[in-house]
């Protein structure tokens, strides 16, 4: 068949989404050379400044002509251009593999990506639900899932929630694990010059996450507060991410829990810094009430950092025994995981073993690999018809 892809459109600041578009991305293009199909690159959609020009595969660009800034007409779907089905017909599309979130195109077939479905579940949090949030990401899943030739998931929990809210048949949905990214299955040690300019304490609480409010900053200060009043230890914690709304409120606490020693605001670091920031630290607390994946227990897992992470639904599934796992609601709960970590030498080098096999049970080789599947799967029904129909 031939394939349409999106170069990755995700800017370096969002953090994990970018990480799984590139990963998958670049693995996807490893592999396609063995594969029965041709790929096309499509470049420059809702105005994304990737460069498309890759050795070996024929690239095309998606951006939205001039002229189709003066078309009055009534769209039903906010993705329905026919200038991008057009120029998707133009490259002789027959199906169009989408690697992030995105939904290109809802009439030629299609593989769709679904991360989470928090707006559905936990609706009070405003990232999900203010300023029409709701209603957009819901218009986007009632139409791109239920008209998807495949609906990809990361686990069974996942899985479970596109059928009881959108009614997808079984048949379509299929489970591939968020891969562990492959900077992070790098066993090189970081130098002190990675993290010389910080000047960070030793044996610091690490926690790379984007300031949403579901992302429970404030969770892991209050338990630090409650370490150092009730048990007299003082536990660093360093955060990197960009702010997305809610740094503010994250820094007023600070101030209000009397820390400004012990927490460190670095912000969006290099994926080099990333690594040393990961390979140095004591542990990850990793407590965002969203999910059922997330990438950075991952990124843990393989750069040797012991794990705590919210013991959310499809949490089990993705990290097994090699995290420990809190109820991210219960202050205390994360405060006594935090005292294991920085007393027990013999529980953190469990976790890190356990870790390291865990990170390498789904890569992003294995993820392409089963992507590439699913065109071999779809090839045999894609035929029965031309690209021209």
């Amino acid at each position: 068949m031939r394939v349409g892809i999106l170069a990755p459109i995700a800017p370096k600041e969002i953090g994990g989404g970018y990480t799984f578009e590139q990963e998958i991305f670049h693995q996807l293009l490893e592999l396609a050379p063995a594969s029965k199909h041709e790929f096309v690159i499509f470049e420059g959609f809702r105005d994304a400044k990737n460069g498309a020009t890759v050795p070996g595969f024929r690239s095309a660009s998606l951006r939205r002509p001039l002229w189709d800034h003066f078309v009055l007409r009534k769209r039903k779907f906010f993705w329905e251009f026919k200038w991008i089905d057009s120029a998707l017909k133009h490259e002789g599309i027959e199906f169009f593999l989408n690697t992030t979130f995105e939904a290109v195109t809802l009439t030629i077939p299609f593989s769709a990506i679904v991360w989470d479905l928090q707006h559905r579940l936990q609706p009070h949090f405003p990232e999900v639900s203010a300023n029409g949030m709701w209603e957009h990401r819901e218009e986007f899943y009632s139409q791109v899932l239920k008209r998807a030739t495949f609906v990809i998931v990361g686990t069974e929990a996942g899985r479970q929630e596109v059928q009881r809210f959108y009614s997808v048949p079984d048949a379509k949905i299929r489970i591939l694990p968020h891969p562990t990214p492959s900077f992070a299955l790098d066993e090189s040690a970081a130098t002190p010059a990675d993290l010389a300019k910080f000047k960070l304490p030793p044996d610091y609480v690490f926690y790379p996450a984007q300031f949403w409010s579901h992302k429970n900053h404030a969770a892991i200060l209050r338990a630090v507060a409650h370490l150092k009043k009730i048990d007299n230890l003082r536990l660093p914690v360093v955060f990197t991410g960009s702010d997305q709304g809610n740094e503010r409120n994250v820094r007023d606490l600070v101030d209000q829990l009397e820390l400004h020693d012990q927490v460190f605001f670095l912000g969006h670091v290099s994926r080099q810094e990333l690594r040393a920031l990961y390979q140095s630290a004591l542990c990850l607390c990793y407590v965002s009430f969203f999910g059922p994946e997330n990438l950075p227990p991952l990124e843990a897992f393989g750069l040797g950092c012991p794990v705590i992470a919210a013991d959310v639904p499809g949490a089990s599934e993705q990290l097994g025994n090699a995290a420990i796992r809190v109820n991210p609601s219960n202050d205390l709960e994360i405060a006594k995981a935090l005292k294991i970590l920085s007393q027990d030498k013999t529980k953190r080098d469990e976790l890190i073993r356990r870790g390291k096999e865990r990170a390498r049970r789904f890569t992003g080789a294995d993820f392409a690999e089963e992507l590439i599947a699913l065109l071999d799967e779809f090839e045999t029904i894609r035929r029965s018809w031309s690209a021209d129909s």
